[in-house]
């Protein structure tokens, strides 16, 4: 079966959650988020996702978060995450998220087995979204199979876009858009300290969190040929990459304190339960985020 490329290109920005100070979702800071991350030249969102703390929030607050960036997200394209911990919670979700209008979604689905897997995609697929990306999460190994995902690509038109997130991330890459002649639509997500390999391999997408202009300037320098260029604004924001994606509480604790300083986050609050961010993590991570926001506004100064 032959498909059109989806046109979900560049970065993709995967929304941290942020609260106020009595723990509600604030909704203005989100959008403040989402503008500055359309100002940067992001070319789509996700949200929510794992980095949105999506499974402390409640079904209202995860449809709210989505309808807001639907309001604000200038056409670009908006994902939402439809991840539960049962099917038909998932199910429920995602006729909820229809209903307000977003079309594509992420299928996050536990796999036991290619049976049960197919099985629930299958009855996810039949509410009938525009464009499912599907989760390929696993990060102590290689994921799902690829001719199980090749089996779904074939079998469901609006399946176009596959997000992979496994150990390691570079030679899946190469392997499924192999398969599927390049007409998936591929994003790396965790392995973005990678993501020049990934570049390099031909993937469409990344979706990282914050650091929107040192991300978007990364993929463009690539995109136009300026490799050296590219190489070197990347090796610039290692050092974060190797704090921040310790753990994924570790990335959620570090993205929202740079966002809280950047001003576009009222506070840096996250919900419990949650890897502990000592003494030691804010003294390093303090030094990272003065470090980012430099390079953030001399890259923001030098694009106007």
């Amino acid at each position: 079966m032959k498909k059109e490329l989806y046109p979900l290109h560049g970065i993709v920005t995967v929304l941290n959650t942020p609260f106020t100070k009595d723990d509600k979702v604030d909704l203005s800071a989100l959008k403040q988020n989402v503008t500055n991350a359309i100002d940067a030249g992001v070319g789509g969102f996700l949200v929510p996702a794992m980095a949105a703390e999506v499974y402390k929030l409640t079904n209202t607050e995860r449809l709210n978060m989505v309808a807001t960036v639907l309001e604000v997200s200038d056409n670009l394209p908006v994902i939402a995450g439809i991840g539960a911990q049962t099917i038909n919670q998932s199910k429920k979700l995602l006729k909820s998220h229809l209903e307000i209008g977003c079309k594509n979604v992420l299928f996050q689905i536990p796999y036991e087995n290619e049976n049960q897997f197919e099985a629930n995609f299958s009855d996810l697929a039949s509410l009938g979204p525009e464009m499912i990306m599907l989760q390929d999460w696993d990060f102590s190994g290689e994921g799902l199979p690829d001719k199980l995902i090749y089996k779904l690509f074939q079998k469901c038109e609006a399946f176009r876009c596959l997000k992979i997130e496994t150990v390691p991330a570079g030679v899946k890459y190469s392997r499924i858009l192999e398969l599927t002649g390049g007409q998936l639509n591929l994003s790396g997500g965790w392995a973005v300290s990678q993501m020049l390999e990934g570049l390099q391999r031909g993937i469409h997408a990344f979706m990282p969190t914050g650091m929107h202009y040192c991300y978007t300037e990364i993929f463009n320098l690539f995109k136009q040929g300026k490799i050296e260029a590219s190489e070197e604004l990347f090796r610039k924001i290692i050092p974060v990459l190797a704090f921040s994606n310790q753990h994924l509480d570790i990335s959620i604790h570090f993205f929202k304190r740079l966002l809280f300083k950047q001003g576009i986050y009222k506070t840096a609050r996250v919900r419990e339960p949650i890897l502990k961010f000592d003494s030691i993590h804010q003294e390093i991570a303090e030094i990272h985020i003065k470090k980012i926001i430099e390079l953030e506004k001399d890259l923001k100064l030098k694009r106007n």
